[in-house]
């Protein structure tokens, strides 16, 4: 398995800032290890969505889809555990 690439959405870069210092690295350590291993134990599927994952960095949820022709991961949305699966209109 390759080594992806992480692009970050502008919106889970702003999510991202409004996270406490020391649960911004945490959340940003696991990103990185999403380039290593995009679907790592504990990661889950969204059901209604072709190859988006969720996977879990204490009370955070990290929402990404994989490019696996490209090899890319994009970080769709980085929340709360009970904001991060809600929908913005």
């Amino acid at each position: 398995m390759g080594h992806y690439e992480i692009e970050v959405s502008r919106t889970a870069e702003k999510q991202l800032r409004k996270l406490p210092r020391d649960d911004q690295e945490r959340v940003v350590r696991r990103m990185l290890l999403l380039a290593e291993d995009p679907i790592p134990r504990g990661s889950r599927k969204l059901t209604g969505y072709d190859d988006v994952y969720r996977v879990r960095v204490g009370r955070y949820r990290i929402l990404y889809s994989v490019s696996r022709h490209r090899l890319v991961i994009v970080i769709l949305k980085i929340g709360y555990r009970r904001d991060a699966y809600r929908r913005h209109r």
